[in-house]
């Protein structure tokens, strides 16, 4: 009998990401041959009715095809991240100017200098060492105007780096500063791993905006379209929250049960995508504004995202970044 695919999830992956198929029909007298495209895929689990399947490093092809036989096959469509560089060391998400063009950075251990603090990368996916001299380059968020911002946790300064590359300093104090967020008025937050959210007006006042649990790594910040801010900082639990602060400095936890939550960014329709595991399951996980949780983008060491004006959605990991087409919008800061 012909092996049939009835879905497969999540929605997409990068390289070393797993994807769970579920059919009927897919061990018949061998154990079936799975591949994206031509290149073949290792097969982790299976059964008659259920695979799992890691992407191999070669794979850009989103065909998936699963054979049991020279005239039996079955394909689906699944997406499946294109690495774009290599070669770097992100600590939370990349940050996207209007025009498309991504900004990352070589963060280095503490106290390390590295020869280039942040790199681009433009609409031809060639990287450029864009600014030097920057200690521990952390969190990037650009303003309405379209200004690149950097945090150093070595320093607890933040950054203005104009559009050439050169950097003054904007704002010190900040602590072990990380994340970086601006909401719709033109305020910086600023996320202390010690405990702090710092808020920086617009003419540089400084207020604690609020207090929480301090992260082993780095606070990463995201507004939603209510004007809430959201907030992760890994923990050693392996059970952490993602937090909702609101205009009065409020936390409360929105939805917890994730492991190491890292970056997070907000598509238009405040759905929430946050680097992380779920059950077990390393990648990106969509939260929707009620709470439910899965699974959207496989794959490992993953420590941010954003969203491209072409909609897609960067994803960087440890040492590369990946573009995914998902055809979503993220949320733009007005």
């Amino acid at each position: 009998m012909r092996p049939e695919i009835a879905s497969i999830s999540p929605v997409a992956a990068i390289n070393g990401g797993e994807f769970q198929v579920r059919g009927e029909h897919f061990f018949q007298a061998d154990r079936p041959l799975v591949r994206f495209g031509k290149v073949s895929a290792p097969l982790i689990v299976g059964s008659d009715s259920y695979l799992m399947v890691r992407v191999p490093e070669d794979a850009t092809v989103g065909e998936l095809v699963v054979e049991t036989g020279e005239d039996a096959r079955a394909s689906y469509t699944c997406g499946i991240g294109i690495q774009i560089a290599d070669s770097l060391h992100p600590v939370t998400s990349p940050a996207v100017d209007a025009f498309g063009n991504l900004f990352t950075t070589f963060s280095g251990s503490r106290g390390q200098k590295t020869p280039v603090s942040i790199y681009r990368i433009d609409h031809s996916y060639e990287t450029k060492p864009f600014v030097s001299d920057l200690m521990n380059a952390t969190g990037l968020a650009f303003d309405a105007e379209g200004t690149l911002y950097a945090s150093s946790r070595f320093d607890g300064v933040v950054y203005k780096i104009s559009p050439t590359g050169n950097m003054t300093q904007w704002v010190e104090g900040m602590g072990v500063a990380t994340g970086l967020a601006f909401d719709d008025e033109g305020n910086l937050f600023v996320g202390d791993r010690s405990g702090t959210i710092f808020k920086i007006s617009p003419d540089r006042q400084i207020y604690v905006y609020a207090t929480m649990e301090q992260s082993v790594s780095a606070y990463h910040l995201a507004f939603n379209s209510q004007g809430d801010l959201f907030v992760t900082g890994p923990t050693t639990s392996s059970y952490d929250a993602v937090y909702r602060v609101d205009a009065h400095g409020d936390v409360n936890p929105f939805f917890r049960g994730l492991g190491r939550p890292q970056g997070l960014a907000f598509d238009e329709y405040d759905n929430l995508y946050v680097a992380g595991s779920l059950r077990g399951r390393k990648g990106i996980v969509k939260i929707d504004p009620s709470g439910n949780a899965e699974l959207f983008v496989s794959g490992p060491n993953i420590v941010g995202l954003a969203f491209s004006p072409t909609r897609a959605m960067i994803v960087a990991t440890t040492n590369a970044i990946y573009r995914v087409d998902v055809e979503i919008k993220g949320r733009l800061i007005r």
